[in-house]
């Protein structure tokens, strides 16, 4: 069966994103911004709504729109709210930390791996900002971090979802961790886009169709 990750704003949409066909929900707030971290109240409610329906929820962690270069204190909001998502059973977690040139901070990876505690987690799309011949490498050092898998559009979202780059990416993977398309995925496209790129998870805002 296909997963279809469901990108949400805030609790508003989900019971309809559920009873459209949702397989999971990856929950943020601010999607101008490309998704901050939602308040305590939304990710809690979240939580026990999607969890009655036996939906998991992977909440994002982002302090601010913006780039994905965050100084010491907003590493510590990040791990803050990590561990409120822990308090409150989220099933999984999405964040990305890179250097100012466009490489993955370790440092700051591995503290915030540490305060996930074992919870599912996806290296969200700074993945697309990492050049693509350094991006062999950093598919190497999350899959040994133990990163479930990265949300990535093959390149920039303004573009259309490139295809041959997922297939590289995918290829380069091998199986270690999960490659989530993303951006420009419908419920018109999904099951044809999965098929082709032989991936068995999609995500989107309308992946199960218009919302709200």
């Amino acid at each position: 069966m296909l997963i279809k990750e469901v990108c949400l704003e805030n609790f508003t949409n989900l019971p309809q994103a559920i009873r459209q066909g949702a397989n999971r929900i990856e929950l943020c707030d601010n999607l101008a911004v490309g998704g901050t971290t939602v308040s305590h109240g939304v990710m809690a409610e979240t939580m026990r709504y999607a969890h009655e329906k036996d939906v998991p929820v992977f909440t994002m962690i982002r302090p601010r729109g913006g780039d994905f270069v965050y100084n010491d204190l907003e590493l510590r909001m990040m791990e803050a709210d990590l561990f409120t998502a822990q308090q409150l059973g989220a099933d999984g977690v999405v964040f990305g930390c890179l250097t100012s040139d466009h490489q993955i901070d370790e440092e700051a990876m591995e503290m915030l791996l540490g305060a996930a505690g074992g919870m599912e987690v996806t290296f969200h799309m700074a993945f697309d900002e990492i050049a693509a011949d350094q991006q062999p490498a950093a598919i190497d050092w999350l899959a040994e971090h133990q990163v479930t898998r990265i949300l990535t559009h093959g390149g920039p979202l303004t573009e259309p979802l490139n295809i041959a780059a997922l297939k590289q990416t995918i290829a380069t993977a091998n199986g270690r961790l999960t490659i989530l398309p993303g951006g420009g995925i419908t419920a018109d496209n999904a099951t044809e886009l999965a098929t082709e790129l032989g991936v068995p998870e999609v995500h989107g805002t309308k992946v199960v169709g218009t919302l709200g």
